[in-house]
Parts: C-alpha cells; structure tokens; sequence
C-alpha cells in the first residue's frame, strides 16, 4: 500500500498530485521548485537563492517521510539554463557527502512550471 507524504513545510501541490508517496521503504517525491511555503512567493531573481529554497522544499518533504539528505538515493534537476549548472551545482553539492551522493542526472529544459529556472525531485530509501 503505498502512503501520501504531504508536509506544511513545503509548498502545497498546485495540481493532482502530492508531495511525495512512499511505498515499500522507497519516497518518490514531485519536483519542488522555489515557492516559499510561509508567504506563497516564488523566488527567481537569484539562482542561489531559488536553488536553496529548492532544497529546503525537498528536504521538508523528506523530513514529514523521517527522512534526509542521506536517505537520497536519485535524483533529478531541470535547468532553463545550464549556465546556471555551476551555481546550482555548488548548492546541491553542500547537501550531500561527495562520498555517497546520490546518482543523478542534471537536464536542461525549455521551460519549467511557472517559468522557474531549476527544479529538483528525489528517490529516497529508508
């Protein structure tokens, strides 16, 4: 049976789907772009910025499933601009141990939802 993963933390699914679903030890999340889930702002002016806002959305997710960073076995980043993949590239990394990050693959779309310029999903395993 698999379990719907929905925190407060992060922002609300804008569509018909969830946060995440966990079945069988394994979270699926949805990706997470850069929405402030106090004020509801999107944060785009500042790839730092909006990739760090990124991540602490995934990592809320992964907190209501009593998770981490470490349990992150996948993931996933869309770009709008892969000049932007050294800027993104250095946030990402300061969550993870270089020694057992996670597999990954990095892909430059045309667009992303509400025109963002990066969005992340994770596979995470307990």
């Amino acid at each position: 049976m698999k379990k719907i993963i929905n925190s407060k933390n992060a922002p609300a699914p804008i569509g018909p789907y969830n946060q995440a679903v966990l079945k069988n030890g394994f979270l699926f999340t949805s990706g997470q772009i850069a929405i402030n889930p106090e004020s509801g702002k999107l944060i785009t002016s500042d790839i730092v910025k909006e990739t760090t806002q990124v991540m602490k959305n995934v990592a809320a997710v992964l907190a209501e499933a009593e998770m981490d960073f470490s349990h992150v076995i996948k993931t996933t980043i869309f770009i709008a601009n892969m000049e932007d993949f050294a800027e993104i590239n250095k946030v990402y990394g300061s969550y993870f141990d270089e020694k057992t990050a996670p597999a990954r693959e990095t892909v430059e779309v045309a667009n992303l939802p509400k025109y963002v310029n990066v969005e992340i999903s994770v596979i995470a395993a307990k």
